[in-house]
């Protein structure tokens, strides 16, 4: 937000829990008061509903990031789904349209019993590259890298080396990488999970639950979904379900950070606890400005 404000900027989201209306609580959206602040876009912008993949939200980013310049404002992404700013930055493979009739005998042995651990072996038979990048539980992920092996007989992981794939001709990004201390970190996930219970999210997941939506979409995989979910549905006690909640979350922050620190090794890492007294002073913000500015300036 200091960013935007010293610099003129519009903050875009690349988080992919962000984008639904549904989930303000639980994925940690700017409020209202904040996004009064500077300009936001693609925040609450989809339907619980809806899908978003990687190539939709890359069409989607590179549209308000023109319509941010054109408002003589500079664009920054913020986020960290990797997946989407991999696909802006690197651009994504142009994949062909799967067959209807693969894509329903793939959904219907994900139904059985043992479906989603049976094909997430088939998976890791197939395309071991693509497997090892993804959880064994990740429906949607794991249906679609079947989906393109049945259809093609190659594999994801292939496609995606063999793409060709470039950043967008006019663009030139800047990377900066938020790595605070792994002890800080896993403390601010905990807060954070209960905070938002604190906040009301049962009734934000009462709500969503309620719109009785297909378990393998995105929205439905939100982290604190299936953990609050078990409390609701009197499977749990609210204390289980907080832990269980805060445990889901530090596991997706060591992904994160692990994922983030090997696919953009060239990125400016900025090694401290953003929770610390002086962490937004002047002084670190000077020192960030000067480093920025040095770059787009050379």
């Amino acid at each position: 937000m200091a960013l935007a404000q010293k610099l003129g900027g519009t903050l875009i989201n690349a988080d992919s829990m962000q984008l639904y209306r549904e989930l303000s609580l639980l994925s940690a959206r700017p409020t209202e008061a904040e996004m009064a602040r500077v300009p936001h876009r693609l925040f609450g912008i989809l339907p619980a509903g809806e899908p978003c993949s990687a190539g939709r939200w890359r069409e989607l980013a590179l549209s308000a990031i023109a319509a941010t310049r054109a408002e003589g404002r500079l664009p920054i992404l913020v986020g960290g789904t990797g997946l989407y700013l991999e696909s802006l930055m690197r651009g994504i493979a142009d994949l062909p349209p799967i067959p209807e009739a693969i894509r329903k005998s793939l959904q219907a042995r994900m139904s059985a019993p043992d479906g989603v651990a049976s094909l997430f072996e088939a998976l890791e038979a197939c395309d071991p590259a693509t497997a090892a990048r993804i959880e064994p539980t990740d429906r949607q992920r794991i249906l679609r890298a079947l989906e393109l092996f049945e259809a093609t007989g190659k594999p994801l992981s292939v496609w995606q080396a063999e793409s060709g794939r470039a950043p967008p001709p006019d663009l030139v990004f800047e990377t900066y990488l938020l790595m605070p201390p792994r002890a800080a970190l896993y403390a601010a996930c905990d807060r954070r999970f209960a905070g938002m219970v604190a906040a009301g999210a049962l009734e934000e997941v009462k709500a969503l639950l309620a719109l009785k939506l297909d378990p393998a979409l995105p929205a439905m995989k939100a982290i604190g979904v299936a953990e609050l979910g078990a409390y609701l549905a009197g499977t749990s006690d609210l204390t289980t379900a907080i832990a269980a909640g805060q445990q889901a979350t530090r596991r997706y922050a060591k992904r994160q950070y692990t994922w983030f620190r090997h696919r953009l090794p060239g990125a400016a890492r900025i090694e401290a606890d953003p929770l610390e007294p002086g962490f937004a002073g002047a002084q670190f913000l000077e020192r960030f400005f000067r480093d920025f500015f040095s770059k787009i300036c050379h």
